[in-house]
């Protein structure tokens, strides 16, 4: 190379990085990507947060999306045991005082029936309420079932509801069984139980309906045991969905996809390591936000940890209409919900 070319390479070299280094000045870092394979996304910083003062949080448990698209938080601290938000994070509304030990939020029903359920591990009990906080059924501790000698021993985490009406309640906190309601509130019967067999639980945390088959079925979290089991609606065992490394919260469907916070990794012992987690409709992994690739040996899978210290302990994973995804938080210092963007 004749030296006239080399300065006039390096001229333009050195215009390139210069042009470049302007930009990033200019621009910022390129905004970070979490995920993997097909679903992966940003965050959007700032989502959510509310002055503290006037809208406080404590624990971050569970978000839904209802028909008008708004996302609703539940949280157990009784200035406001529900916020309300636009999907941009503007605070819509506010309500519910009366739920020291929130946890557990449902949606059900459609268009203008559309209704919640909350549970709380404080009050042993379970509330139907509207859309805006009108209590229209409460579950009282099962004591009729002979489980039970007292009310307390009843700490229920989740709820689901059947295409025929009826309530799924895990006693997750509690004796680990799964009761079965009707739709009006009455115990119809029970299933699980803590106990070493496939068909017992640790700690049966989350429950959800899965319809993505002809046939719905029932999930319900083990979350010590890192494993989703599946039931028949009538509380027969199918099949374990086996996590390694994700203690795993409530599953979420949307779409073909199942979502899921994971609250620790790799084990119930180690705080603040959790992530997010997504599997297909094979019930194989295709993404962790904030954790490690899925690598699956043979049909393996191999234990996940967390990558990327996003979340301190993840509790539930809301999905909306257009794919993104809004991550609540326990114990992680009061903060508001995290907003990831579909990319």
């Amino acid at each position: 190379m004749n030296r006239r070319k080399f300065i006039a390479q390096s001229t333009a070299a050195t215009a390139t990085l210069l042009a470049s280094t302007h930009a990033i000045r200019a621009f910022g870092a390129p905004e970070p990507i979490y995920g993997h394979n097909e679903q992966k996304y940003k965050q959007v910083k700032g989502w959510g947060v509310l002055d503290s003062s006037k809208y406080p949080v404590n624990d971050c448990h569970e978000m839904v999306q209802d028909r008008r698209g708004r996302i609703l938080l539940l949280t157990n601290e009784t200035r406001n045991n529900v916020l309300v938000y636009s999907t941009d994070g503007k605070l819509l509304t506010s309500w519910g005082h009366d739920f020291p030990g929130a946890h557990g939020l449902t949606l059900a029903g459609e268009g203008r029936d559309e209704f919640l359920l909350i549970t709380d591990t404080a009050k042993h009990q379970v509330y139907k309420t509207t859309m805006d906080g009108k209590v229209l059924l409460t579950l009282d501790a099962p004591l009729e079932s002979g489980l039970y000698d007292k009310a307390e021993s009843f700490v229920p985490t989740e709820t689901a509801v059947a295409p025929n009406g009826d309530i799924y309640v895990a006693d997750g906190y509690g004796r680990q069984y799964v009761f079965i309601y009707s739709a009006e509130g009455k115990l119809k019967s029970w299933f699980g139980g803590k106990g070493e067999g496939d068909e017992h639980f640790e700690t049966a945390h989350g429950v959800c309906i899965d319809h993505r088959t002809a046939t719905p079925t029932l999930l319900v979290t083990d979350r010590p045991r890192q494993c989703f089991k599946r039931f028949t609606l009538a509380g027969e065992l199918t099949e374990i969905i086996r996590l390694p490394g994700a203690c795993v919260c409530r599953p979420v469907i949307h779409g073909t996809h199942l979502y899921a916070a994971v609250l620790r990794s790799p084990n119930m012992d180690t705080a603040g390591s959790g992530f997010v987690t997504i599997l297909d409709e094979r019930n194989r992994v295709v993404s962790n936000i904030g954790g490690t690739a899925p690598v699956y040996v043979g049909d393996q899978l191999q234990p996940m940890a967390q990558h990327t210290p996003l979340f301190v302990h993840p509790h539930d994973v809301c999905v909306d209409r257009d794919e993104n995804l809004y991550v609540a938080q326990w114990a992680a210092g009061k903060v508001y919900p995290y907003k990831f963007e579909r990319v």
